[in-house]
């Protein structure tokens, strides 16, 4: 007995009917869904009422206003004549001429709330963007007809400025963050991977492994910065001012110093009143130690750091000034800032992760002080910092 595979001309038709109802009950749908948004976007029945009765009382009010100004002008000039054909064709240009008349004093009171209801469109637009992160967007300025909205919108584009500068800060941020931290990781890596091959001698292997030692306290240095800079900026950081006497501080500073400074023969040229002064003693002790070590990186051998410590206008001022080479006038601007790092005037080693002064400038800030930097006519770079003393 032969089985039929079936008829392929059947199974086609199967096919081209299921494929037209289903394009037909797509169609279907789609109309439905028309249909039902048509619905909500429709207004409701009184607007439809409440427009055809403005309409009529339009016409009635022009025609009124026509027939009442066509009768004095007739009684007027013209008291012979009666309600002829041209009179009627008069008070009816008449009453169109009103209308239209009315129908712009009408646009023209709305104007500014519509323009108005478009910029708050424009806001809410706006909003959205800056909701999803896209914070280049402002609102258009036309003080003619901004009217209450004026401060809104001025606020709202600074509002939206502001975040904008602060991506870019934050962008900028995670950029230098990535480019410090894959530097040394990428020194580490290699000299590990050079320390693979079992020909090298073993003074050279003491040397990469010193390298990658040095690179690894670097990266320790660097997060331990981080940590600490992300700390003073949320606010969170534990601020205890309490009176204690900064000349014992800087002394005990200097002489923890000692090796550093003596490596280089550096000559310290220090005086230090007896001075009391009410801060945070820990958060102090870590501004003048990163300011002291960056002093005597860039002195020179045999080279002198001079620390002077006074007290004037209810202010202490403390200003430290070294031999090297002084701060370039294109940096000076720029000092202050996170991983900025001047290599070219101050022959900087490369061991700094630039976070230093940015921490400095931070806890100095918080005692409501102020730090400035220069440059001594006679010898190198000047850190001058005020503290109220109150």
């Amino acid at each position: 007995m032969r089985r039929h595979n079936g008829n392929p001309e059947g199974q086609q038709d199967k096919i081209r009917r299921g494929r037209f109802f289903g394009r037909q009950r797509e169609s279907t749908e789609h109309r439905q869904k028309m249909k039902e948004l048509g619905k909500q976007l429709r207004p409701p029945k009184k607007w439809f009422i409440f427009g055809i009765l403005s309409v009529h009382v339009g016409i009635a009010v022009s025609w009124g206003l026509a027939y009442l100004l066509m009768g004095l002008i007739y009684r007027t000039w013209f008291p012979e004549q009666g309600h002829d054909v041209l009179r009627q064709y008069l008070t009816i240009v008449m009453a169109f001429t009103i209308l239209f008349l009315i129908m712009n004093l009408i646009r023209i009171f709305f104007a500014p709330i519509r323009r108005q209801m478009e910029w708050f469109l424009q806001m809410l637009n706006a909003m959205k963007q800056l909701s999803k992160g896209n914070f280049d967007v402002s609102l258009e300025m036309n003080p003619r007809f901004m009217g209450q909205f004026g401060h809104l919108v001025t606020g709202f584009n600074e509002m939206a400025s502001e975040l904008n500068q602060m991506e870019q800060v934050r962008q900028e941020f995670i950029s230098n963050v990535s480019h410090e931290i894959q530097s040394p990781l990428t020194s580490i890596a290699g000299f590990a991977r050079a320390l693979q091959n079992e020909d090298i001698s073993p003074s050279t292997r003491k040397h990469y492994l010193e390298i990658i030692e040095i690179e690894s306290k670097r990266l320790s240095r660097m997060s331990d910065n981080l940590l600490k800079l992300t700390s003073l900026e949320s606010k969170h950081h534990p601020f205890e001012p309490k009176p204690y006497r900064l000349d014992r501080q800087l002394r005990h500073i200097i002489l923890s110093c000692e090796p550093l400074w003596r490596e280089k023969n550096i000559e310290m040229d220090v005086e230090l009143p007896e001075l009391t002064i009410k801060a945070d003693e820990d958060l102090m002790s870590q501004v003048w130690v990163n300011l002291l070590h960056n002093s005597i990186k860039f002195t020179p051998e045999g080279g002198t750091i001079s620390l002077r410590l006074t007290e004037e206008n209810h202010q202490v001022c403390v200003r430290i000034v070294d031999s090297g080479s002084g701060i370039s006038d294109a940096s000076l601007p720029h000092l202050f800032e996170r991983f900025y790092k001047e290599d070219k005037s101050r022959n900087r080693s490369g061991n700094g992760s630039g976070l230093g002064l940015s921490i400095v400038k931070k806890i100095i800030d918080m005692h409501d002080g102020q730090i400035t930097a220069g440059n001594d006519s006679r010898l190198g770079a000047v850190f001058t910092i005020l503290i109220p003393n109150t």
